[in-house]
Protein backbone atom coordinates (compact mmCIF):
# COMPACT_ATOMS: atom_id res chain seq x y z
CA UNK A 1 0.00 0.00 0.00
CA UNK A 2 2.55 2.17 0.95
CA UNK A 3 4.66 1.57 -2.27
CA UNK A 4 1.26 2.60 -4.23
CA UNK A 5 1.07 6.41 -2.99
CA UNK A 6 4.39 6.78 -4.52
CA UNK A 7 3.83 5.57 -7.67
CA UNK A 8 5.02 8.91 -9.36
CA UNK A 9 7.73 9.08 -7.52
CA UNK A 10 8.81 6.18 -8.20
CA UNK A 11 8.22 6.86 -12.03
CA UNK A 12 10.44 9.99 -12.23
CA UNK A 13 13.30 8.03 -10.19
CA UNK A 14 12.84 5.37 -13.15
CA UNK A 15 13.01 7.65 -15.48
CA UNK A 16 16.10 9.26 -14.16
CA UNK A 17 17.73 5.82 -14.15
CA UNK A 18 16.72 4.90 -17.36
CA UNK A 19 17.99 7.73 -18.94
CA UNK A 20 21.58 7.12 -17.55
CA UNK A 21 21.32 3.57 -18.71
CA UNK A 22 20.44 4.67 -21.88
CA UNK A 23 23.35 6.79 -22.65
CA UNK A 24 25.37 4.46 -22.52
CA UNK A 25 24.69 3.06 -25.66
CA UNK A 26 23.61 6.07 -27.25
CA UNK A 27 26.00 7.73 -30.08
CA UNK A 28 27.58 11.00 -28.90
CA UNK A 29 25.39 12.53 -32.05
CA UNK A 30 21.95 11.32 -30.70
CA UNK A 31 22.27 12.19 -26.86
CA UNK A 32 20.66 15.71 -26.67
CA UNK A 33 17.44 13.74 -28.26
CA UNK A 34 17.44 12.12 -24.92
CA UNK A 35 15.60 14.86 -23.72
CA UNK A 36 12.60 14.15 -25.79
CA UNK A 37 12.66 11.13 -24.35
CA UNK A 38 12.42 12.55 -20.54
CA UNK A 39 9.69 15.04 -21.75
CA UNK A 40 7.82 11.87 -23.24
CA UNK A 41 8.10 10.54 -20.01
CA UNK A 42 7.40 13.43 -18.23
CA UNK A 43 3.99 13.52 -20.21
CA UNK A 44 3.06 9.85 -19.22
CA UNK A 45 3.76 10.40 -15.39
CA UNK A 46 1.47 13.93 -15.62
CA UNK A 47 -1.08 12.07 -17.33
CA UNK A 48 -1.24 9.31 -14.27
CA UNK A 49 -1.42 12.20 -11.89
CA UNK A 50 -4.43 13.53 -13.92
CA UNK A 51 -6.62 10.37 -12.59
CA UNK A 52 -6.54 10.86 -9.03
CA UNK A 53 -9.18 13.45 -7.65
CA UNK A 54 -7.71 16.34 -5.68
CA UNK A 55 -10.86 15.54 -3.54
CA UNK A 56 -9.62 12.91 -2.44
CA UNK A 57 -9.67 11.69 1.56
CA UNK A 58 -5.78 12.39 2.99
CA UNK A 59 -3.82 8.91 3.22
CA UNK A 60 -0.43 8.72 5.12
CA UNK A 61 1.73 6.11 4.24
CA UNK A 62 5.45 4.94 5.72
CA UNK A 63 4.52 5.33 9.83
CA UNK A 64 2.67 8.45 8.90
CA UNK A 65 5.65 10.36 7.10
CA UNK A 66 4.11 10.74 4.00
CA UNK A 67 0.55 11.99 3.01
CA UNK A 68 -1.80 11.66 0.27
CA UNK A 69 -3.97 14.29 -0.56
CA UNK A 70 -5.40 17.06 -2.65
CA UNK A 71 -2.43 19.42 -1.76
CA UNK A 72 -0.28 16.74 -2.94
CA UNK A 73 -1.89 15.83 -6.05
CA UNK A 74 -2.02 19.40 -6.86
CA UNK A 75 1.97 20.34 -6.60
CA UNK A 76 3.04 16.86 -8.21
CA UNK A 77 1.39 18.51 -11.27
CA UNK A 78 3.20 21.70 -10.98
CA UNK A 79 6.41 19.83 -10.41
CA UNK A 80 5.94 17.90 -13.58
CA UNK A 81 4.41 20.79 -15.79
CA UNK A 82 7.55 22.64 -14.67
CA UNK A 83 9.99 20.10 -15.16
CA UNK A 84 8.50 19.48 -18.57
CA UNK A 85 9.09 22.81 -19.32
CA UNK A 86 12.34 22.98 -18.23
CA UNK A 87 13.44 19.53 -19.83
CA UNK A 88 11.98 21.17 -23.17
CA UNK A 89 14.51 24.13 -22.62
CA UNK A 90 17.36 21.94 -22.18
CA UNK A 91 16.75 20.40 -25.40
CA UNK A 92 17.55 24.21 -26.97
CA UNK A 93 20.13 24.20 -24.43
CA UNK A 94 22.03 20.94 -25.28
CA UNK A 95 24.77 22.27 -27.38
CA UNK A 96 25.96 24.52 -24.67
CA UNK A 97 26.29 21.69 -22.53
CA UNK A 98 28.92 19.45 -25.01
CA UNK A 99 29.53 16.98 -21.81
CA UNK A 100 27.27 15.14 -19.66
CA UNK A 101 23.36 16.09 -21.62
CA UNK A 102 21.88 12.57 -19.76
CA UNK A 103 23.23 13.31 -16.84
CA UNK A 104 21.91 16.81 -16.75
CA UNK A 105 18.38 15.59 -17.55
CA UNK A 106 18.70 13.25 -14.60
CA UNK A 107 19.58 15.75 -12.07
CA UNK A 108 16.70 17.77 -13.31
CA UNK A 109 14.26 14.56 -12.83
CA UNK A 110 16.08 14.02 -9.56
CA UNK A 111 15.23 17.01 -7.97
CA UNK A 112 11.93 16.46 -9.67
CA UNK A 113 11.48 13.66 -7.19
CA UNK A 114 12.47 15.71 -4.15
CA UNK A 115 10.08 18.49 -4.93
CA UNK A 116 7.12 16.02 -5.59
CA UNK A 117 8.23 14.10 -2.02
CA UNK A 118 8.16 18.05 -0.31
CA UNK A 119 5.01 18.24 -1.49
CA UNK A 120 3.40 14.95 0.45
CA UNK A 121 5.61 15.62 3.87
CA UNK A 122 4.18 14.65 6.83
CA UNK A 123 6.96 14.81 9.29
CA UNK A 124 10.12 15.89 9.81
CA UNK A 125 12.63 13.35 8.99
CA UNK A 126 10.89 13.82 5.13
CA UNK A 127 10.95 16.89 5.00
CA UNK A 128 15.07 17.11 5.58
CA UNK A 129 15.50 14.39 3.18
CA UNK A 130 13.05 16.03 0.44
CA UNK A 131 15.07 18.97 0.47
CA UNK A 132 18.72 18.01 0.18
CA UNK A 133 17.38 15.71 -2.73
CA UNK A 134 16.48 18.76 -4.31
CA UNK A 135 19.55 21.41 -2.56
CA UNK A 136 22.02 18.64 -3.44
CA UNK A 137 20.99 17.87 -7.22
CA UNK A 138 21.21 21.77 -7.82
CA UNK A 139 24.57 22.13 -6.42
CA UNK A 140 25.51 20.56 -9.62
CA UNK A 141 23.27 21.65 -11.98
CA UNK A 142 24.34 25.54 -10.89
CA UNK A 143 27.75 24.81 -11.74
CA UNK A 144 26.85 22.22 -14.97
CA UNK A 145 28.38 24.35 -17.39
CA UNK A 146 32.17 23.41 -16.18
CA UNK A 147 33.67 25.48 -18.93
CA UNK A 148 32.44 28.76 -17.48
CA UNK A 149 33.81 30.89 -14.34
CA UNK A 150 30.64 32.82 -13.63
CA UNK A 151 28.94 29.28 -13.22
CA UNK A 152 31.69 27.63 -11.22
CA UNK A 153 31.16 30.86 -9.13
CA UNK A 154 27.42 30.66 -8.66
CA UNK A 155 28.14 26.48 -7.66
CA UNK A 156 30.07 27.38 -4.72
CA UNK A 157 28.04 30.42 -3.56
CA UNK A 158 25.32 28.17 -3.52
CA UNK A 159 26.87 25.36 -2.15
CA UNK A 160 28.28 27.42 0.96
CA UNK A 161 24.83 29.14 1.51
CA UNK A 162 22.99 25.96 1.03
CA UNK A 163 25.22 24.34 3.61
CA UNK A 164 24.69 27.23 6.31
CA UNK A 165 21.13 26.22 5.34
CA UNK A 166 21.23 22.79 6.20
CA UNK A 167 22.96 23.50 9.46
CA UNK A 168 19.92 25.98 10.23
CA UNK A 169 17.50 23.30 9.49
CA UNK A 170 18.69 20.23 11.10
CA UNK A 171 19.64 22.58 14.74
CA UNK A 172 15.89 23.51 14.13
CA UNK A 173 14.58 20.07 13.66
CA UNK A 174 16.71 19.10 16.77
CA UNK A 175 15.37 21.57 19.48
CA UNK A 176 12.22 20.76 18.22
CA UNK A 177 12.28 16.68 18.64
CA UNK A 178 13.91 17.94 21.90
CA UNK A 179 11.09 19.31 23.01
CA UNK A 180 8.64 17.49 21.51
CA UNK A 181 9.80 14.33 21.06
CA UNK A 182 7.79 13.96 18.31
CA UNK A 183 8.75 15.01 14.17
CA UNK A 184 5.27 13.65 12.94
CA UNK A 185 3.42 16.64 11.80
CA UNK A 186 -0.14 15.05 13.52
CA UNK A 187 1.52 14.30 16.95
CA UNK A 188 3.14 17.65 17.18
CA UNK A 189 -0.41 19.44 15.89
CA UNK A 190 -1.85 17.47 18.52
CA UNK A 191 0.52 18.61 21.76
CA UNK A 192 1.69 22.55 20.05
CA UNK A 193 -0.89 24.10 22.64
CA UNK A 194 0.76 22.72 25.57
CA UNK A 195 4.25 23.73 23.63
CA UNK A 196 3.14 27.11 22.98
CA UNK A 197 5.30 28.71 26.00
CA UNK A 198 8.56 26.58 25.82
CA UNK A 199 11.35 28.42 24.36
CA UNK A 200 13.20 25.47 23.47
CA UNK A 201 10.41 24.27 20.70
CA UNK A 202 9.68 28.65 19.53
CA UNK A 203 13.70 28.59 19.32
CA UNK A 204 13.55 25.44 16.79
CA UNK A 205 10.57 26.72 15.13
CA UNK A 206 12.51 30.12 14.59
CA UNK A 207 16.05 28.46 13.73
CA UNK A 208 13.96 26.01 11.30
CA UNK A 209 12.11 28.74 9.27
CA UNK A 210 15.15 30.00 8.69
CA UNK A 211 17.01 27.03 6.86
CA UNK A 212 13.65 26.92 4.55
CA UNK A 213 13.77 30.96 4.11
CA UNK A 214 16.57 29.71 2.06
CA UNK A 215 14.57 27.83 -0.28
CA UNK A 216 12.35 30.47 -1.01
CA UNK A 217 15.22 33.04 -0.93
CA UNK A 218 13.39 35.39 1.03
CA UNK A 219 14.85 37.81 4.20
CA UNK A 220 17.62 36.79 5.55
CA UNK A 221 18.48 33.74 3.37
CA UNK A 222 18.20 35.93 0.27
CA UNK A 223 21.56 36.93 -0.72
CA UNK A 224 22.31 34.02 -3.18
CA UNK A 225 19.38 34.28 -5.43
CA UNK A 226 20.56 37.67 -7.60
CA UNK A 227 24.61 35.84 -8.17
CA UNK A 228 23.18 32.34 -8.82
CA UNK A 229 20.31 33.04 -11.15
CA UNK A 230 22.96 34.88 -13.16
CA UNK A 231 25.33 32.02 -13.22
CA UNK A 232 23.72 29.48 -13.39
CA UNK A 233 22.80 27.53 -17.11
CA UNK A 234 18.84 29.40 -18.44
CA UNK A 235 17.18 26.28 -18.14
CA UNK A 236 18.34 25.75 -14.01
CA UNK A 237 17.42 29.09 -13.49
CA UNK A 238 14.17 28.88 -14.55
CA UNK A 239 13.90 25.37 -12.43
CA UNK A 240 15.53 27.23 -9.37
CA UNK A 241 12.97 30.19 -9.60
CA UNK A 242 9.69 28.13 -10.13
CA UNK A 243 10.17 24.51 -9.07
CA UNK A 244 12.66 25.28 -6.29
CA UNK A 245 10.88 28.54 -5.01
CA UNK A 246 7.30 26.35 -5.20
CA UNK A 247 8.91 23.18 -2.98
CA UNK A 248 10.30 25.71 -0.21
CA UNK A 249 6.68 27.00 0.14
CA UNK A 250 4.47 24.15 0.14
CA UNK A 251 6.91 23.26 2.72
CA UNK A 252 6.26 25.89 4.63
CA UNK A 253 2.54 25.55 4.13
CA UNK A 254 2.93 21.83 5.46
CA UNK A 255 4.69 23.12 8.51
CA UNK A 256 2.96 26.04 9.24
CA UNK A 257 -0.66 24.97 9.09
CA UNK A 258 -0.50 21.42 9.48
CA UNK A 259 2.28 21.02 12.27
CA UNK A 260 1.61 23.89 14.36
CA UNK A 261 -1.25 25.51 13.74
CA UNK A 262 -1.49 27.27 16.73
CA UNK A 263 1.71 28.44 16.63
CA UNK A 264 1.43 29.90 13.31
CA UNK A 265 -1.38 32.27 14.75
CA UNK A 266 1.19 33.72 17.60
CA UNK A 267 3.13 34.60 14.65
CA UNK A 268 1.70 37.26 13.17
CA UNK A 269 4.51 39.98 13.61
CA UNK A 270 7.00 37.85 12.50
CA UNK A 271 5.33 37.77 9.07
CA UNK A 272 4.63 41.25 8.53
CA UNK A 273 8.41 41.86 9.11
CA UNK A 274 9.62 39.64 7.06
CA UNK A 275 7.32 39.99 4.10
CA UNK A 276 7.26 43.61 4.17
CA UNK A 277 11.29 43.16 4.16
CA UNK A 278 11.43 40.75 1.36
CA UNK A 279 9.55 42.95 -0.89
CA UNK A 280 11.25 46.09 -0.48
CA UNK A 281 14.67 44.37 -0.58
CA UNK A 282 13.72 42.61 -4.03
CA UNK A 283 12.49 45.45 -5.82
CA UNK A 284 14.53 48.39 -4.81
CA UNK A 285 17.63 46.26 -5.21
CA UNK A 286 15.93 45.52 -8.86
CA UNK A 287 16.12 48.88 -9.58
CA UNK A 288 19.78 49.33 -10.88
CA UNK A 289 19.67 46.00 -12.41
CA UNK A 290 21.13 45.63 -15.97
CA UNK A 291 21.82 41.80 -16.64
CA UNK A 292 18.16 39.79 -17.13
CA UNK A 293 18.82 37.14 -14.90
CA UNK A 294 20.23 38.69 -12.12
CA UNK A 295 17.31 41.76 -12.60
CA UNK A 296 15.09 38.62 -12.04
CA UNK A 297 17.39 36.94 -9.40
CA UNK A 298 16.16 40.46 -7.20
CA UNK A 299 12.60 40.24 -8.84
CA UNK A 300 12.51 36.92 -7.11
CA UNK A 301 12.94 37.99 -3.71
CA UNK A 302 10.11 40.40 -3.97
CA UNK A 303 8.20 37.95 -5.25
CA UNK A 304 8.93 35.23 -2.46
CA UNK A 305 7.61 38.60 -0.34
CA UNK A 306 4.37 38.52 -2.23
CA UNK A 307 3.63 35.28 -1.67
CA UNK A 308 4.86 35.65 2.36
CA UNK A 309 1.78 37.91 2.23
CA UNK A 310 -0.34 34.86 1.85
CA UNK A 311 1.46 33.01 4.79
CA UNK A 312 0.92 36.25 6.52
CA UNK A 313 -2.92 36.41 6.38
CA UNK A 314 -3.21 33.22 8.49
CA UNK A 315 -6.45 32.20 6.35
CA UNK A 316 -7.74 29.87 3.87
CA UNK A 317 -7.87 32.52 1.44
CA UNK A 318 -4.05 33.94 1.71
CA UNK A 319 -3.00 29.70 1.34
CA UNK A 320 -5.44 29.73 -1.59
CA UNK A 321 -3.91 32.63 -3.39
CA UNK A 322 -0.39 31.67 -2.49
CA UNK A 323 -0.93 28.32 -4.30
CA UNK A 324 -2.96 30.20 -7.30
CA UNK A 325 0.15 32.81 -7.63
CA UNK A 326 2.93 29.86 -7.53
CA UNK A 327 0.85 28.48 -10.49
CA UNK A 328 0.52 32.04 -12.52
CA UNK A 329 4.08 32.30 -11.62
CA UNK A 330 5.09 29.11 -13.55
CA UNK A 331 3.51 29.89 -16.68
CA UNK A 332 4.99 33.49 -16.51
CA UNK A 333 8.87 32.77 -15.59
CA UNK A 334 8.51 29.71 -18.36
CA UNK A 335 7.94 32.17 -21.11
CA UNK A 336 10.42 34.80 -20.03
CA UNK A 337 13.40 32.15 -19.44
CA UNK A 338 12.44 30.84 -22.97
CA UNK A 339 12.79 34.05 -24.41
CA UNK A 340 16.07 34.46 -22.54
CA UNK A 341 17.35 31.21 -23.77
CA UNK A 342 17.12 31.63 -27.15
CA UNK A 343 17.66 35.58 -27.55
CA UNK A 344 20.84 36.07 -24.70
CA UNK A 345 22.99 33.49 -26.38
CA UNK A 346 25.75 36.27 -26.39
CA UNK A 347 24.84 38.76 -23.64
CA UNK A 348 22.19 38.82 -21.00
CA UNK A 349 22.23 42.66 -20.92
CA UNK A 350 18.97 44.27 -21.16
CA UNK A 351 20.26 46.38 -24.27
CA UNK A 352 20.82 43.16 -25.92
CA UNK A 353 16.54 42.82 -26.11
CA UNK A 354 17.16 45.85 -28.72
CA UNK A 355 15.14 45.31 -31.85
CA UNK A 356 13.70 42.08 -30.50
CA UNK A 357 10.47 43.04 -31.88
CA UNK A 358 11.69 42.85 -35.85
CA UNK A 359 13.89 40.01 -35.54
CA UNK A 360 10.85 38.12 -33.50
CA UNK A 361 7.57 39.64 -32.76
CA UNK A 362 6.64 35.88 -31.00
CA UNK A 363 9.22 36.04 -28.75
CA UNK A 364 9.14 39.89 -28.15
CA UNK A 365 5.20 40.01 -27.21
CA UNK A 366 6.24 36.82 -25.05
CA UNK A 367 8.92 37.99 -22.84
CA UNK A 368 6.67 41.43 -23.05
CA UNK A 369 3.67 39.60 -21.68
CA UNK A 370 5.95 38.25 -18.80
CA UNK A 371 6.86 41.40 -17.90
CA UNK A 372 3.56 42.58 -17.38
CA UNK A 373 2.27 39.57 -15.57
CA UNK A 374 5.23 40.32 -13.21
CA UNK A 375 4.12 43.78 -12.53
CA UNK A 376 0.77 42.33 -11.87
CA UNK A 377 -0.56 44.42 -14.72
CA UNK A 378 -4.37 43.10 -16.22
CA UNK A 379 -5.56 41.02 -18.21
CA UNK A 380 -3.14 38.67 -17.15
CA UNK A 381 -2.15 36.14 -14.19
CA UNK A 382 0.08 38.09 -12.28
CA UNK A 383 -2.60 40.38 -12.17
CA UNK A 384 -5.06 37.78 -10.37
CA UNK A 385 -2.74 36.53 -8.35
CA UNK A 386 -1.29 39.60 -6.56
CA UNK A 387 -5.34 40.48 -6.52
CA UNK A 388 -5.52 37.31 -4.25
CA UNK A 389 -2.98 38.15 -2.23
CA UNK A 390 -3.57 41.54 -1.41
CA UNK A 391 -7.80 40.64 -0.82
CA UNK A 392 -6.26 37.99 1.70
CA UNK A 393 -3.94 40.42 3.67
CA UNK A 394 -7.14 43.55 3.63
CA UNK A 395 -9.72 40.79 5.03
CA UNK A 396 -7.01 40.28 7.91
CA UNK A 397 -7.17 43.72 8.58
CA UNK A 398 -9.98 44.16 9.85
CA UNK A 399 -8.55 42.02 12.50
CA UNK A 400 -5.75 43.39 13.14
CA UNK A 401 -5.04 46.86 11.38
CA UNK A 402 -0.93 46.77 11.03
CA UNK A 403 -2.37 44.75 7.72
CA UNK A 404 -2.91 47.61 6.29
CA UNK A 405 0.60 49.12 6.89
CA UNK A 406 1.52 45.51 4.94
CA UNK A 407 -0.91 45.96 2.01
CA UNK A 408 0.47 49.24 1.59
CA UNK A 409 3.97 47.90 1.29
CA UNK A 410 2.91 45.64 -1.23
CA UNK A 411 1.17 48.01 -3.45
CA UNK A 412 4.57 50.52 -3.16
CA UNK A 413 7.07 47.35 -3.91
CA UNK A 414 4.12 46.65 -7.27
CA UNK A 415 4.79 50.35 -8.54
CA UNK A 416 8.64 50.35 -8.13
CA UNK A 417 8.51 46.96 -10.04
CA UNK A 418 6.89 48.79 -13.24
CA UNK A 419 9.81 50.56 -13.34
CA UNK A 420 12.01 47.83 -14.24
CA UNK A 421 9.87 45.57 -15.72
CA UNK A 422 8.56 48.04 -18.44
CA UNK A 423 12.05 48.96 -18.77
CA UNK A 424 12.38 45.43 -20.34
CA UNK A 425 9.88 46.27 -22.42
CA UNK A 426 10.56 49.27 -23.54
CA UNK A 427 13.93 47.67 -24.70
CA UNK A 428 12.37 45.16 -26.64
CA UNK A 429 10.88 47.92 -28.39
CA UNK A 430 13.47 49.90 -28.74
CA UNK A 431 15.12 49.79 -32.42
CA UNK A 432 18.89 48.00 -32.36
CA UNK A 433 21.83 49.93 -32.93
CA UNK A 434 22.70 49.86 -37.04
CA UNK A 435 25.61 46.85 -37.67
CA UNK A 436 24.26 44.76 -34.55
CA UNK A 437 23.03 41.09 -35.10
CA UNK A 438 19.34 41.61 -36.60
CA UNK A 439 18.98 38.12 -38.15
CA UNK A 440 15.52 36.58 -37.20
CA UNK A 441 15.40 34.40 -34.78
CA UNK A 442 14.67 30.66 -35.12
CA UNK A 443 12.71 28.99 -32.84
CA UNK A 444 12.56 25.43 -32.78
CA UNK A 445 9.54 23.17 -31.61
CA UNK A 446 10.48 22.72 -28.11
CA UNK A 447 10.43 26.29 -27.93
CA UNK A 448 7.56 26.94 -29.67
CA UNK A 449 5.30 24.44 -27.31
CA UNK A 450 6.94 25.65 -24.55
CA UNK A 451 6.00 29.22 -25.58
CA UNK A 452 2.55 28.19 -26.13
CA UNK A 453 1.51 26.92 -23.02
CA UNK A 454 2.98 29.51 -20.91
CA UNK A 455 1.30 32.42 -23.39
CA UNK A 456 -1.97 30.44 -23.14
CA UNK A 457 -1.43 29.41 -19.21
CA UNK A 458 -0.95 33.52 -18.55
CA UNK A 459 -3.91 34.43 -20.62
CA UNK A 460 -6.11 31.91 -19.33
CA UNK A 461 -5.37 32.73 -15.43
CA UNK A 462 -5.78 35.92 -15.94
CA UNK A 463 -9.45 36.09 -17.91
CA UNK A 464 -10.51 32.78 -16.70
CA UNK A 465 -10.00 32.38 -13.10
CA UNK A 466 -13.15 30.16 -11.56
CA UNK A 467 -11.88 26.47 -12.32
CA UNK A 468 -8.60 27.17 -10.99
CA UNK A 469 -9.75 28.68 -8.29
CA UNK A 470 -12.06 25.97 -7.54
CA UNK A 471 -9.16 23.26 -7.66
CA UNK A 472 -6.36 25.36 -5.77
CA UNK A 473 -9.89 25.78 -2.90
CA UNK A 474 -9.99 21.77 -2.87
CA UNK A 475 -5.86 21.69 -2.64
CA UNK A 476 -5.75 23.88 0.68
CA UNK A 477 -8.12 21.98 2.40
CA UNK A 478 -5.66 19.81 3.98
CA UNK A 479 -4.43 23.09 5.58
CA UNK A 480 -5.50 23.66 9.26
CA UNK A 481 -6.70 27.11 10.33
Amino acid sequence: MNLLLIIPEISVIGLALAILLIDLWTPAAAKPRLGWLAALGLVVILVMTLADSVNTVSITGFSGAYVYDGLGIFFKRFFLTAALLVVLMGIEFADRIPLGIAEFYALVLLALAGMMFSSAINDFMLMFVAVELITVTFYVLVSFQRGRLLCLEAGVKYLIMGALSTAFLVFGIALLFASSSATNFSLLASSAGSLAHDKLFWLGLVVMLVGLAFKIAAFPMQMWAPDVYQGAPTPVTAFLAVASKAAGFVILLRVLFVAVPYVARQWETLFIIVAGITILYGNLCAIPQRNLKRLLGYSSIAQAGYLLLGIAALNRDGAQAVVYYLLGYLFTLGAVFVVIGLVCRESEDVGALAGLNQRSPVLAAALAMGMISLGGIPPLAGFAGKFLLIKAVVEHAAFDPRYYYLALVMVAGVVISLYYYFGVVRAIYWPATPGENNAPIHISPPMKISLAVCMAGMVYLGLFPNAVLTATADAVKALKF
